[in-house]
């Protein structure tokens, strides 16, 4: 038997050993299937040789319990998993890749045939993008062989919950700013990972937010990119016989109508000198952003000398400092949103069996107990509120007042409606938060949903754990 420091099947060679430096890191769609964990293709194997691979198996994302301080979670990601799942396949390289590392030197020959031949042929039952969902509740279930709806775990736990996160986290601050304010996602440059900085864009952009300042995901989703000036233009000029005037003079020539960063130096300073300017009739400035210092002190000193021009703060701003900013009743008329919307606490989304074959299972350790059977949320509102949920089986019957909120999208490995656009979803997420009791929109101390286990629910539950086999 190896040790623990003597490589194996799943200890491999270490780095140094293995030939590459890293340069072919970059994802494109042909690479989906294999970014993954091992134990899901080790699991796979393992199915195939038991002869279970073929067995129809139920699997439901849901998170146990909310991020701190939140109430909430506006689902998303769902368009991306849909991707991910038509281009579900492997190719010949890939599969002499994976047999090249020996770890599957005992997998059968039909591992490898159902790999060669693989297309995602199941059914995805889900909550649309944008929808309201509290713990325990499935964002979505995936319907289909089991070898199948084991080997996607990672990717769609990868995609919904970042993007559910950031798409939470964008609710809240839309709901926090207000309708009228004008909120910019700045997150690219703190993302994680360049695929993670489209993925909050797109995010943020169907939760609320007005634009991204990134330019890539903004012109694939059909959008202009937004954004303001940097510093180093104040400081280029400065520094070569220039001035910080002579940058905002550069900047509204080449710019007309962009908000001006005055706080290089001193934004007072700076402010005074743009009145003297527009009161010359010199200078038209749409707007000017403070991006440090007191926002609320500043804010109100530049309202006194710009009283008619808008004023746009950034600066690690989150929920709780724009309700500050808010509560202060500072001047601010929009706000830059980056290193806490794209980061911060995560949404711990989990990915469990519930069911194989029409039988119910489901995970009893100790804090991390799951609930057997396929399941569907029954909601209740009065007055355009949410008034509770039911978590039942699908077998259930709908309730007078009960809206079932899973729907089958994805059916026999294909779509069911064309992908929704993201002027949809942001009305449905808007929607959403407004149909939330205000105990739950609470950024402090939000109260716990009401989320009612139904009678059936609780009896198979107690009947599946009298069939564990030890």
């Amino acid at each position: 038997m190896a040790t623990a420091t003597e490589p194996n099947d799943l200890n491999p060679q270490p780095p140094s050993q293995a030939g590459k430096d890293g340069s072919e890191l970059t994802v494109v769609p042909e690479d989906y299937s294999l970014l993954t964990d091992l134990y899901q293709l080790t699991m796979a194997a393992c199915y195939t040789g038991e002869g279970l691979d073929g067995r129809t198996a139920s699997f439901e994302l849901f998170v146990r319990k909310l991020p701190e301080g939140f109430g909430y979670l506006i689902a998303m990601g769902l368009t991306q998993v849909f991707e991910y799942l038509e281009q579900f396949r492997f190719t010949e390289v890939q599969i002499a890749s994976l047999q090249a590392t020996g770890i599957f030197s005992r997998a059968s020959d039909k591992f490898w045939s159902l790999l060669a031949d693989a297309r995602f042929q199941g059914n995805v039952w889900a909550v649309p993008e944008g929808t309201a969902v509290f713990a325990n509740e499935p964002l979505l279930r995936v319907e289909a062989p089991l070898w199948q709806a084991q080997i996607v775990e990672t990717y769609l736990l990868n995609t919904i919950n970042y993007q559910t996160l950031v798409a939470t986290r964008s609710a809240r601050i839309r709901d926090v700013a207000g309708p009228e304010a004008s909120i910019l996602e700045f997150g690219t440059r703190r993302a994680f990972s360049p695929q993670a900085s489209l993925w909050a864009a797109r995010a943020a952009l169907a939760a609320g937010m007005d634009a991204t300042s990134n330019v890539l995901a903004a012109l694939k989703l059909g959008r202009k990119p937004s954004g303001t000036m940097a510093h180093a233009l104040v400081m280029a000029l400065s520094a070569t016989e220039g001035s910080e005037m002579q940058a905002f003079r550069a900047f509204q020539h080449y710019f007309p109508g962009s908000p001006l960063l005055i706080d290089t130096y001193d934004p007072i300073e700076a402010a005074r000198k743009i009145a003297d300017r527009l009161q010359a009739g010199e200078m038209e400035v749409g707007g000017v952003r403070l991006d440090s210092g007191d926002l609320v002190q500043l804010s109100k000193q530049v309202q006194e000398l710009l009283p008619d021009v808008p004023i746009f703060v950034s600066g690690d701003l989150d929920e709780w400092k724009i309700a500050e900013l808010k509560a202060s009743g500072c001047p601010i008329d929009g706000f830059g949103i980056g290193t806490k919307l794209v980061t911060g606490a995560p949404v711990n989304g989990v990915y469990k069996i519930v069911e194989i074959d029409g039988v119910p299972v489901m995970k009893n350790s100790s804090g991390k107990v799951s609930y057997p059977g396929r399941k569907q949320i029954f909601r209740r509102y009065q007055d355009g509120l949410i008034v509770g949920d039911r978590l039942g089986l699908v077998s259930e019957a709908i309730q007078p007042g009960e809206v079932p909120m899973m729907q089958l999208l994805f059916k026999e490995g294909q779509r069911v409606h064309p992908p929704e656009m993201l002027e949809a979803i942001a009305e449905r997420t808007r929607h959403s938060v407004a149909s939330l009791p205000p105990e739950l929109r609470r950024i402090n101390r939000p109260s716990g949903a009401s989320v009612e286990i139904s009678d059936p629910l609780q009896t198979l539950t107690a009947e599946t754990l009298q069939t564990y086999k030890m």
